[in-house]
């Protein structure tokens, strides 16, 4: 929620893609929305917008909820009865994962993410139709989980690989596998925009910091302990959650293995997509965690609850046909939510008061605690003095300056010493940063520990700014996805022509 505060107050002061978020850390900055798709972020700040901030995150999840549930829709109507893919859809939109994103995690970018999974495997079975058209989905697809969130984008990535490798194995065809790769391509070609700067970049942060103990694979695999009882007690309760949703997966794979739909590649999908899930949740799959490419960027192996669910959706569908049996299937995986809940680790959820007191420190400027892991390589967030001026000396002690401005991307002020001084900023540095003194660009120092911005001045008048600048790799990184997006269009506006005269020939 400081997130799309942050954003929302960027908007109205006219920067439509923010990059720094200037309120984390005290005020100190980070470089937050280079590295954090967008696609989260800008919805929960244009809610922000429309209603009060106590409204916002039930919204949010009424939406990507509401999305899940269509995209499962509308892949599950393409091989069942109207009723059947409404049950899916149903369970998929509610399933127990789903709601312990809602309830525990907040992880509000992942369950966005969840509407694209279906999405995926529908795409990727249109590739075994001619024609540029199923490449192209398939791209967009692809290019939209780059923009929502990052680990569920490589898993997605990996189901897309894994998913092609059978289906084109099941259909003798590596030309399915050569369109798959293709897609590939041009999503990330049509995500450039935020990929490039995000890869470049990331040697200027702490990135180092997503591996930290406590969230990486090795401590986070099912029913895991480390020195972290509120760890544990978390993990214990995704665990339960995730055994549960196994047992209905294997029994509902068992119950439709003889469905019609097995002569079809979706039944084999389905299984091979989910069996793999269940894998990779255990510590068994280490070293598939320590080896295969960016595969720990993932973090959280339970995170694979979320392509689990969409199978499952889909087999506990075909595998009954009675409302009861569904009804009962659905009550006891609820029951085992409730259950670990009430027994394991309570929800936790922001109340009004809490959500207006985040509010007021945005508003002030008081700011919030950020995430370390976008904070300037080198700096130390936990040695900032909170309360220290926006401009002072080595000393600390305020620096008497004629404030111009202070904005999230812009600063502006004139100073007057006596003597040759180096101002200390409250401000994070970042290669970014562009400062010029007396309209004469120089270049800056970085504190020790705390890291941030030292400027040199003459003694006298010193009119000074610092500007959050266009670095090349975000330029390089706009012009490619300009270049996919105008392919993209060409094409899809080449078939649609050759579509609509192939009757008439």
């Amino acid at each position: 929620m400081f997130s799309w505060m942050e954003v929302l107050g960027q908007w109205k002061q006219g920067i439509a893609y923010p990059r720094w978020a200037a309120l984390a850390h005290w005020g100190y900055g980070e470089a937050r929305f280079l590295f954090y798709p967008p696609a989260s972020w800008t919805l929960g700040a244009a809610l922000g917008a429309i209603l009060p901030w106590k409204l916002v995150p039930g919204a949010y999840c009424w939406i990507a909820l509401m999305l899940a549930g269509a995209s499962m829709y509308r892949l599950a109507r393409e091989w069942l009865a109207a009723r059947d893919a409404l049950f899916a859809a149903a369970f998929y939109a509610v399933n127990p994962y789903h709601l312990v994103i809602v309830y525990w995690r907040s992880a509000y970018a992942e369950l966005l993410a969840a509407a694209l999974l279906p999405l995926l495997l529908a795409a990727l079975l249109r590739l075994r139709k001619s024609g540029c058209r199923p490449v192209l989905w398939v791209s967009l697809i692809l290019a939209a989980a780059w923009l929502t969130n990052a680990p569920a984008a490589l898993m997605i990535h990996y189901s897309a690989a894994g998913l092609a490798v059978v289906l084109a194995v099941r259909e003798r065809s590596w030309r399915l596998l050569a369109r798959a790769g293709l897609a590939v391509v041009l999503g990330i070609g049509l995500a450039s925009f935020y990929l490039l700067p995000t890869i470049f970049e990331q040697n200027w942060v702490n990135i180092g910091e997503v591996l930290a103990i406590g969230v990486r694979p090795q401590d986070n695999f099912l029913f895991t302990t480390i020195a972290d009882a509120d760890h544990n007690r978390f993990n214990l309760l995704v665990s339960y959650v995730a055994l549960a949703e196994i047992v209905v997966m294997t029994w509902a794979m068992w119950r439709s293995r003889a469905s019609r739909l097995k002569k079809e590649p979706f039944w084999l999908l389905l299984s091979t997509w989910g069996g793999v899930t269940i894998l990779v949740m255990f510590s068994v799959s280490n070293l598939l965690w320590q080896y295969l490419p960016k595969f720990r960027f993932i973090q959280l192996p339970f995170r694979w609850l979320l392509c689990l669910n969409a199978a499952l959706g889909l087999l506990l569908a075909m595998a009954t046909r009675r409302w009861l049996t569904r009804a009962l299937a659905a009550a006891a995986l609820l029951a085992v939510l409730l259950l670990v809940g009430d027994r394991i680790q309570a929800l936790w959820w922001d109340n009004a008061s809490d959500i207006q007191e985040m509010s007021d420190a945005m508003s002030d400027g008081t700011g919030h605690e950020g995430i370390d892991e976008y904070v300037p390589a080198g700096a130390d967030p936990y040695e900032v003095n909170k309360n220290l001026p926006r401009i002072s000396d080595a000393s600390g002690k305020a620096v008497p300056a004629q404030m111009i401005q202070w904005g999230p991307i812009e600063k502006h002020f004139v100073v007057q010493v006596s003597e040759p001084a180096s101002l200390t900023l409250r401000l994070f540095n970042y290669p970014a940063w562009q400062v010029t003194v007396n309209e004469r660009s120089v270049g800056t120092e970085t504190a020790n520990v705390t890291g941030q911005m030292l400027i040199p001045v003459a003694a006298g008048r010193s009119d000074v700014r610092i500007y959050f600048g266009r670095t090349l790799d975000r330029t390089i990184g706009d012009i490619i996805s300009m270049i996919g997006l105008v392919l993209l269009l060409a094409v899809w506006i080449s078939t649609r022509r050759q579509n609509a005269t192939s009757p008439a020939a």
